[in-house]
């Protein structure tokens, strides 16, 4: 067995019989997905989305504030913390809305999110009405202490796009979303930053020149971190060919040489951790066109197999993988209790499985890897809470 646990971390009892050629590594922590509630449960719920994430090692969930109602009240938050942990057995880990309903006009009571122990506010994927909005709205984060999390985005250049700006969309007819989207609106942030000296983690960057601003601002010594989602290192803009609407999420998959930087990214450190970027959609919610589908991707289930083949690929070690998906994810999500609830996940690096609609456990089976034969496979979890 390949013991990835920290040297000071408890030991699960477990027989060595039950764990040759596995891996053991600490609980998965996710930094970015949609459980669906509350408000949108026709696609999934706290029950149906925590087992799969349970399950499947990922026991520590971050929850974007863009639900219904908007997360803006900090006296809700212990209720759905408790929620989670009864219904799906996760510990549940929620951002709080930075501007009041996500409008991007005016704060909101981050005060109230502090006492409600929101983890970091942040606006999701909606925009702000100016740049004295967020600067504001940053100034007045840091007068609490509170980290924000930043989806980078231009609405102006990606109002109404579906796919990455170029060849591919062309060729499918689908209106595009250009680099520039991201990178923009990553530039702005990075500075006001820079003038703020707020703590900042950017969310699902896609990129070429993401990696590269970001990397830089590191050089400077600024306090930012970075994740990009799973599925971003593993299909590109290409695998829209057919027009598979389960390829459709926003940000959208992007060039072969993006990839190629994310991964770079990840390998020297720019880039600290992996998240799901989980978003279940009932089979309705896919059955339209591409460009009128709705965009995500379900990835509780696939999430520890696309890990090992970056292993597999020799992209990372074991042990930068469990970095990369459980100690950084942590720290940045500032679980202080994380040693202290303890766990641990037993993996098998070399169980092949095959994604289909049973072996799925999320209530999503919206999936471009439906059909196709992963290896790695979660065995067994141990954690008590």
């Amino acid at each position: 067995m390949k013991n990835l646990l920290p040297q000071d971390w408890q030991q699960p009892h477990i027989s060595e019989t039950d764990t040759a050629d596995k891996w053991l590594i600490p609980p998965i922590v996710d930094l970015c997905a949609r459980l669906r509630e509350p408000g949108h449960q026709s696609h999934g719920t706290l029950a149906s989305e925590g087992r799969a994430a349970r399950q499947n090692g990922i026991l520590h969930v971050v929850l974007p504030p863009d639900t219904d109602p908007v997360l803006e009240n900090g006296s809700l938050l212990k209720g759905l913390r408790e929620k989670a942990w009864a219904d799906g057995g996760i510990h549940l880990h929620v951002l709080g809305a930075l501007t009041q309903g996500l409008e991007g006009k005016q704060p909101a009571n981050l005060a109230g999110l502090k006492q409600g122990n929101a983890i970091a506010v942040t606006n999701a994927g909606a925009g702000f009405e100016n740049d004295l909005v967020l600067l504001r709205c940053l100034e007045y984060a840091a007068t609490f202490g509170l980290k924000v999390f930043f989806y980078p985005d231009e609405p102006s250049l990606s109002k109404g796009g579906v796919a990455h700006e170029g060849y591919i969309a062309s060729f499918h007819g689908l209106q595009g979303i250009p680099w520039l989207a991201e990178t923009i609106a990553l530039s702005k942030q990075i500075l006001m930053t820079e003038e703020t000296g707020i703590s900042v983690h950017f969310s699902q960057i896609t990129c070429r020149t993401s990696v590269e601003l970001i990397r830089h601002a590191k050089q400077k010594g600024l306090p930012i971190t970075c994740d990009v989602a799973m599925h971003q290192l593993h299909l590109t803009d290409d695998d829209i060919e057919g027009y598979d609407a389960n390829v459709y999420v926003l940000p959208p998959l992007r060039s072969n040489t993006d990839q190629k930087a994310l991964i770079a990214g990840l390998k020297d450190g720019t880039i600290d951790a992996i998240c799901s970027h989980h978003e279940p959609l009932s089979s309705s919610a896919k059955q339209a066109p591409f460009a009128e589908s709705a965009p995500g991707i379900s990835n509780f289930d696939t999430f520890v197999s696309l890990g090992v083949k970056l292993v597999a690929d020799g992209v990372l070690t074991p042990e930068e993988l469990v970095e990369k998906i459980c100690l950084n994810p942590a720290k940045i999500a500032g679980i202080k209790d994380y040693q202290a609830i303890g766990g641990a996940v037993l993996i098998d690096p070399n169980q092949a499985w095959t994604v289909t609609k049973d072996t799925m456990l999320s209530a999503g089976k919206n999936t471009p890897f439906m059909g196709q034969t992963l290896v790695g496979k979660v065995k067994r979890v141990f954690f008590e809470g």
